[in-house]
């Protein structure tokens, strides 16, 4: 069940068969959830965090003129507030993008992991320094990257991010977001978001049909988005 978060860890670190069965038993529920509903609420105060098991979820702050802006994605695999469990509430949203199958994991569970299993306890920081990272490229790309750049990134990193999860097969992943939605992560209007996309279309770099992402050129991509990807840290190193 929760087959694509033990691929993220294992990723970066060996995880022995004691410290897998302590991931597995985090879990106290699975729910299922629609799309488009809040999942976190900011300011809320929080007792367990969420394990994303199937489907995208984001977090999000909204403006007072009803304008909202995606800080970042999460896809199957990703503790989508792991953070939540030192700060005890979040300053943002996090939303169901799609149909979602959710894990809460109480703090408390969370809690006796720290005291029995302290090497997943570094595992698990690392994945929210990680988390931070990705906010920071985000950060750049709204900031200093032009669109086309902006858009051509966010498909290499959610390809790397995917292919890690066991979900990006055959240079293509499901890309379930809307227009809107990419625009809301990119800082653009859905317009400009079309035309960008037309754009990376006529250089033969992706395809975008179906809600699939298929990608044609990865070297071009790469190139046009200015993607290194050594911020994902997908490596194996003592922990």
């Amino acid at each position: 069940m929760i087959e694509a978060h033990l691929r993220k860890l294992r990723a970066r670190a060996e995880i022995s068969a004691a410290e897998e069965e302590a991931v597995k038993g985090l879990i106290s529920e699975v729910v299922d959830v629609a799309q488009d509903r809040t999942i976190v609420r900011h300011d809320e105060e929080l007792n367990h965090s969420i394990l994303l098991i199937s489907g995208w979820l984001g977090r999000a702050k909204d403006l007072t003129n009803g304008q909202r802006q995606i800080a970042e994605l999460h896809v199957a695999g990703d503790f989508a507030d792991l953070h939540g469990f030192t700060l005890k509430y979040l300053d943002h949203d996090v939303i169901s993008l799609t149909r979602c199958k959710l894990g809460f994991v109480p703090h408390e569970r969370l809690m006796a992991l720290t005291e029995e299993h302290p090497r997943l306890v570094r595992i698990y920081w690392l994945m929210t320094n990680i988390d931070a990272s990705i906010q920071r490229e985000w950060t750049l790309s709204l900031g200093r990257r032009p669109a086309i750049s902006r858009m051509a990134h966010l498909f290499c990193e959610l390809y790397v991010r995917l292919e890690i999860a066991g979900l990006a097969q055959n240079g293509g992943y499901d890309f379930p977001l809307t227009q809107v939605e990419v625009a809301e992560c990119l800082g653009l209007t859905s317009v400009h978001v079309n035309r960008t996309l037309q754009t990376l279309r006529r250089k033969g770099l992706i395809d975008v049909e179906n809600r699939r992402v298929r990608i044609l050129d990865l070297a071009g991509l790469k190139h046009v988005g200015e993607f290194e990807g050594r911020y994902l840290y997908v490596e194996k190193r003592p922990r």
